[in-house]
């Protein structure tokens, strides 16, 4: 567990530890990163409460003027831990008491359903959380929410951590955990969900990952998804000639936008221009790219509509062309 400045949080995130039912050797290992509250005075005074439930406890941390960021901070309670399994335990959020119980009938990288806290924050993120099948925890990756398996209910073996590689430490700003569950698939690592709700998530506005910039994700997600499938196919249609996917296509390898054959779409407006035409290339003439609507378009696809935010009807003209997601087409929004 990394620790910054959550003394308000810990006592009923450590209540939480001291009340699973996991009936195997548990420890619980924190490292606080340069907190400047007493969320190192807390979680000591916990120490007698967490032994009597033979939780063995580790706790370190560091005085710097600054944090060193959750990677760092998550590697080095990872490094004087000994479990055999490692169960990542966000300092403001929850484990139900079944929680480690659960997950240890697993042995990839997984997680498991949560209840967001404020009731209603971040709903529509929540909502996809929980309601991915198991096929799309590999097949919506590349969207604009990251993992697909959300990090505060990561579990997995230290044989696997050491296997992907440390959590990037570059600090403020970095996304450790989405560069870490990326690395994991390349690793041939699989993914797997508990299908109950074993965390509490809590939403806060100081919450680290709002460091992390739009632009920061976009360049990951679009690196991964040439990597990943587009390397894989011949050609391919962009779902949407509006701004992004106009911005996708800006963003490809010139070998990849080579590949783009044409952008569809339900707008007629859009489609009635006939073409999309790539200013800010230095190819002479400039490509031109046909506008078409969706029924006449071939796949594969890359989607760049939000999900459920049109009212069922993309994935009505989805369904409507008998196409099977991973295959005939990827989510990118």
């Amino acid at each position: 567990m990394p620790v910054y400045n959550a003394s308000c949080w810990l006592d009923e995130c450590l209540q939480a530890i001291v009340d699973q039912d996991f009936t195997g050797s548990m420890e619980l290992s924190v490292f606080d990163d340069a907190s400047t509250d007493d969320s190192r005075k807390v979680v000591e005074g916990w120490r007698e409460k967490l032994e009597a439930r033979l939780i063995s406890v580790v706790v370190s941390g560091h005085y710097s003027p600054k944090p060193r960021g959750v990677g760092f901070a998550k590697n080095k309670a990872i490094s004087q831990s000994c479990g055999q399994y490692l169960c990542f335990q966000d300092a403001v959020s929850l484990y139900v008491n079944v929680g480690v119980r659960r997950c240890m009938l697993h042995f990839t990288l997984i997680g498991c359903r949560v209840q967001r806290v404020p009731e209603g924050s971040t709903e529509r993120y929540t909502r996809w959380i929980n309601t991915l099948s198991q096929h799309q925890l590999i097949t919506q990756v590349y969207t604009s929410h990251g993992p697909t398996v959300v990090m505060p209910t990561w579990f997995c073996s230290r044989k696997w951590y050491l296997k992907v590689g440390v959590f990037d430490e570059g600090g403020k700003g970095v996304p450790e955990d989405l560069l870490f569950f990326y690395q994991s698939l390349r690793q041939g690592g699989g993914l797997s969900r508990v299908d109950e709700c074993l965390l509490v998530y809590r939403y806060h506005e100081k919450a680290t990952t709002h460091s992390v910039t739009e632009s920061t994700i976009w360049k990951l997600r679009v690196d991964f998804l040439q990597e990943r499938v587009l390397s894989q196919w011949e050609n391919f249609t962009i779902w949407n000639a509006g701004k992004q996917g106009r911005k996708l296509y800006r963003c490809l390898s010139p070998t990849n936008q080579k590949k783009v054959k044409a952008f569809c779409d339900v707008d007629e407006n859009k489609i009635q221009k006939g073409f999309y035409t790539y200013e800010e290339s230095k190819e002479r003439p400039k490509p031109k790219i046909p506008i078409l609507h969706y029924k006449v378009a071939s796949a594969p696809f890359v989607i760049c509509v939000k999900l459920d935010m049109t009212g069922g009807i993309l994935e009505e003209n989805l369904n409507s062309l008998q196409l099977k997601e991973g295959i005939d087409f990827y989510h990118f929004n």
